[in-house]
């Protein structure tokens, strides 16, 4: 487990666009927190660093998902869930996660809802609140395939 202190939104954004350099194909970054911690805030930093989004890139909380195609072809789609409103983990297939773990970068804002459709092989963030408005500490616990990758990221926290 990693623990990263970050004092503001800037250091939140800037732990997504770090994060975002490392991402490959088929990974899944699992966002956990409760309402306001900062999820949706790592996920649009995350967007903009990877794809160089520069439009504003809406929470998918009644979408339920997003997808941002690449700018070059060679890399990845991102796919941006907002799980929040699933009733049952079986309505995520409705939604074609499938394809987003063979094919994209998953970022998954309330992981949980998946239950037991959540693969291990996922990079799990949560965050919580800081001790100062604005702050909130990222608790990164790397699965499979992350350890070596967060590395660097650790190194620079």
């Amino acid at each position: 487990m990693i623990v990263i202190d970050l004092p503001d939104e800037t250091a939140t954004a800037a732990l997504a666009a770090r994060i975002a350099v490392l991402a490959e194909r088929s990974d899944i970054i699992a966002l956990k927190g409760d309402l306001g911690s900062g999820k949706t805030t790592f996920a649009r930093a995350f967007i903009h660093a990877r794809s160089n989004q520069e439009d504003e890139v809406p929470s998918p909380t009644f979408t339920l998902v997003q997808v941002y195609e690449p700018e070059f072809s060679e890399s990845p789609a991102i796919w941006h869930f907002d799980l929040y409103r699933l009733c049952t983990p079986e309505e995520a297939w409705e939604l074609g996660i499938e394809d987003a773990f063979d094919e994209g970068i998953s970022l998954i804002e309330w992981p949980e809802r998946l239950g037991p459709l959540l693969p291990p092989r996922r990079l799990q963030i949560a965050l919580d609140f800081g001790n100062r408005p604005g702050a909130r500490r990222a608790q990164l616990d790397p699965g499979i395939g992350w350890r070596a990758r967060l590395s660097t990221v650790a190194a620079n926290a």
